[in-house]
């Protein structure tokens, strides 16, 4: 369960009332793409719906009978998400907003390359073209939506490709258990050698490749590591 200081105020006006809920802001897009993906214990602060929560004024049942055509707590909570609004702090906005803009430039800056260097563009190079583009962060938005939004709005100001590139690893069998761990999500071969050393081939974008070979040769030095033809 969130707990009260870390919640925010879903709120809807309807019928000249007003009805709150506090809840996670960080559940709040799962929530809505598929309710029974989150517990509802976890996602409320309380189980109940407000008609002020920060003074703990309640509704009566005949308000949300009146209302909502319904006592059920989930179903007025799915109303109040569907037509009302997330109300957050200047300073919670501020801190969702900066938070989630990271996380697109971020996942940029690993996925894309520049076509022409073939290397991903720096970080700062991607901040400030997102910044030129005067593109609107969303706190609650899907990252991977706004991710494909922000995208858009960039290839305009700076070159963006998403190619895949794929490695050959051969790894000392010691160093095994920690590479192993690292490319899985990536693995689309594997293979024992006689010798004892471990084999794979991985796929994965191209902005990710410089960033894998030194986390593979920090858990591994003696690795051995070629890019394969496409």
């Amino acid at each position: 369960m969130v707990s009260l200081d870390n919640a925010v105020l879903a709120r809807l006006e309807k019928g000249g009332k007003r009805y709150e809920a506090l809840v996670d802001p960080d559940l709040v897009e799962q929530w809505k793409e598929d309710a029974s993906t989150v517990e509802l214990d976890d996602f409320m602060a309380m189980d109940e719906i407000f008609h002020d929560a920060r003074a703990g004024e309640r509704p009566t049942e005949e308000a949300l009978m009146n209302t909502f055509q319904t006592l059920d707590v989930e179903a007025i909570l799915n109303i109040i998400l569907e037509k009302g609004s997330i109300q957050l702090t200047t300073a919670q906005r501020k801190a969702r907003v900066e938070n989630m803009r990271q996380q697109i430039i971020h996942h940029i800056h690993s996925q894309a390359i520049d076509p022409k260097s073939k290397s991903p563009h720096p970080r700062t190079r991607i901040e400030l073209a997102l910044d030129e583009s005067k593109y609107s962060v969303d706190p609650f938005k899907r990252l991977e939506d706004q991710v494909k939004d922000a995208i858009a709005k960039l290839k305009p100001l700076i070159p963006l490709s998403f190619e895949a590139v794929r490695l050959a690893f051969r790894i000392p069998g010691s160093a095994y258990g920690s590479v192993s761990q690292l490319l899985r999500p990536y693995q689309k071969k594997e293979q024992w050698l006689e010798n004892g050393d471990w084999a794979c081939i991985v796929e994965l974008p191209a902005g990710m490749k410089g960033d894998i070979i030194g986390q593979v040769l920090k858990r591994a030095n003696d690795a051995e590591v070629k890019e394969l033809a496409s």
